[in-house]
């Protein structure tokens, strides 16, 4: 048996679970819009806003942290495309709020909700991933439940892209703000299956 002689920095570990949170938070928000008031739609934005902005600090406070670090719990370039990664994820979930209270959408479609709905899990089981990279263990089923969720995803986006364009009588400005919106959502999806797919390859690497 080979002995790693890396030691196992706990400082960085309570970094990603913190930034992984940023998620968590973007998603409750995401899921309270659809249900919003116009003038609770903009303050939800400020808050997205805000979360976004922590999730940036975040995530340059862990690649400092691994720059000035002399030995690190795993490789450094991986370190940092996870840090890189979360933040991204935080970015998708804001680009997909701006839109639907900037295009003024009072009715988003109906698998929307199902979709958000998947969003909002993706994060919980993001969030509830980062504590184990500690040991490594315990990560399989995180990253088989996302890939699950992202497949459904996948599916009710290709739904709701045939629901749109075989809906009659929708303005063309109308269906194009729509289809802004449902991408947005899918490559928040997609996003969170890249996070998942970078962890698997790091507890391979690391196993």
């Amino acid at each position: 048996m080979g002995i790693r002689l890396t030691p196992k920095d706990p400082r960085f570990f309570d970094l990603f679970g913190a930034s992984a949170r940023h998620l968590v938070d973007a998603a409750g928000e995401l899921t309270a819009l659809l249900g919003a008031s116009a003038e609770e739609r903009e303050l939800i934005l400020k808050r997205v806003h805000e979360i976004e902005a922590s999730s940036g600090e975040a995530t340059h406070t862990i690649i400092r942290e691994v720059g000035g670090s002399f030995v690190t719990p795993f490789d450094r370039a991986d370190m940092h495309a996870l840090a890189v990664q979360l933040d991204g994820c935080v970015g998708l979930i804001e680009a997909a709020v701006d839109l639907i209270v900037l295009y003024r959408v009072d009715e988003v479609l109906p698998r929307v909700a199902k979709q958000v709905e998947v969003i909002a899990r993706m994060a919980e089981l993001t969030a509830d991933a980062m504590p184990r990279l500690r040991s490594m263990k315990g990560l399989t089923a995180y990253w088989a439940e996302v890939s699950r969720l992202e497949s459904r995803a996948n599916k009710q986006y290709r739904r709701m892209l045939a629901e749109l364009f075989n809906t009659p009588k929708l303005d063309p400005i109308t269906v194009m703000k729509h289809k802004d919106i449902i991408d947005a959502l899918e490559a928040a999806a997609n996003g969170f299956e890249a996070v998942a797919l970078k962890v698997e390859a790091i507890a391979v690497r690391e196993s």
